[in-house]
């Protein structure tokens, strides 16, 4: 029998015992677990973000994975703690729209709010529900128990708006989503819609100062320091230096704009 998946995606960061925490009491409940840390590092408190990293990585795992994902700057107050499950997956975590993004991929079979505290540690604090209560339902679910025994299956979850490129006059204007740990710059322009534009004509890609003429195949087809665009491996348009930090050396931040031109006869 495979050995259960949980992956854990938090912006606890790994200076604090909080990871650990999570990890000890899943681990108690179900030592089989094979745990996965997706990442620690998102920026603290920004759903947004971590619905983005959630997004890239999900689909990567097998069927059957429990995803534990904690940005959760409401804990503790009336945003209701929720299993999802879906086709493929489990989800936990806060209702704050961190899921918001998979669910516009995956298809839901079945909505819980965790009421049910007998699947929660005895003492449950107001400032800890990574711990307390996600981290031990994870574990109970990998166990087999069902979904429904967690509490009562609620039709309504909170959403985030991704926000689409828009398309006016012969441009194609996105924004920066997301700045990874090497300063890529990834946009909200996907594949399928920039190749809906361009139309296989040259495109022009503008951010900040930066402006990139064509798309690369990959990251070695530029010079050292140079500026250059492609799809990155999410499906994203992104711009990128050459063994360099993008954002810095463009000046270029989340929510900046990036705009797509395509240079026809």
């Amino acid at each position: 029998m495979r050995r259960p998946i949980i992956t854990i995606l938090t912006d606890f960061g790994t200076k604090d015992h909080y990871v650990a925490s999570m990890k000890g009491v899943i681990l108690g409940i179900d030592p089989r677990c094979h745990l996965v840390d997706i990442s620690h590092e998102v920026s603290p408190h920004d759903i947004e973000e971590g619905a983005f990293i959630l997004l890239n990585v999900y689909s990567c795992f097998p069927k059957g994975t429990i995803h534990l994902a904690v940005v959760d700057p409401g804990v503790g107050g009336p945003r209701k703690p929720l299993l999802i499950a879906t086709e493929n997956y489990f989800f936990i975590g806060a209702d704050n729209g961190l899921f918001s993004f998979v669910l516009r991929k995956e298809k839901v079979k079945q909505t819980i709010a965790l009421t049910n505290e007998r699947y929660f540690l005895p003492s449950l604090t107001s400032t800890f529900h990574g711990r307390d209560l996600f981290a031990p339902v994870a574990g109970h679910l990998s166990l087999g128990v069902e979904p429904k025994a967690f509490g009562k299956a609620v039709d309504k979850w909170k959403t985030l708006r991704f926000r689409d490129p828009v398309e006016n006059r012969g441009k194609l204007t996105g924004e920066v989503f997301h700045v990874d740990a090497f300063g890529n710059l990834i946009s909200n322009i996907g594949e399928k819609q920039l190749s809906r534009f361009a139309e296989n004509y040259p495109i022009v890609v503008k951010a900040g100062h930066a402006t990139v003429h064509g798309l690369r195949k990959g990251y070695w087809e530029g010079k050292k320091g140079e500026a250059i665009a492609l799809i990155g491996s999410g499906g994203f348009l992104e711009l990128s230096i050459r063994e360099g930090n993008a954002s810095r050396r463009l000046r270029v931040e989340k929510g900046d704009p990036v705009e797509v031109i395509s240079v026809r006869p």
